[in-house]
């Protein structure tokens, strides 16, 4: 794995990591003025949930890299 597919690896488990967290914590404003969507949260805290995310894929992208350069998968076919 070089480090442009490891980068690429890296983005997609950040993202997905970033869905799953993103409805944690997430309480709806009670007195919904005119005008606001009665859906939206009342903090987001988005700097929590992106250093989270920051942290769970760094740990999901080191096992991803370790499965892959250990041979325990093999994402070429063998020659």
């Amino acid at each position: 794995m070089n480090w442009f597919s490891g980068l690429l690896v890296y983005i997609v488990i950040w993202w997905l990591v970033l869905f799953m967290v993103l409805p944690f914590g997430v309480k709806r404003e009670e007195n919904v003025e005119p005008g606001n969507d009665s859906g939206a949260p009342q903090k987001a805290h988005m700097w929590k949930k992106v250093f989270a995310t920051s942290v769970i894929s760094a740990i999901l992208w080191a096992v991803a890299v370790f499965v892959i350069t250990s041979g325990m998968i093999e994402v070429r076919p063998p020659q």
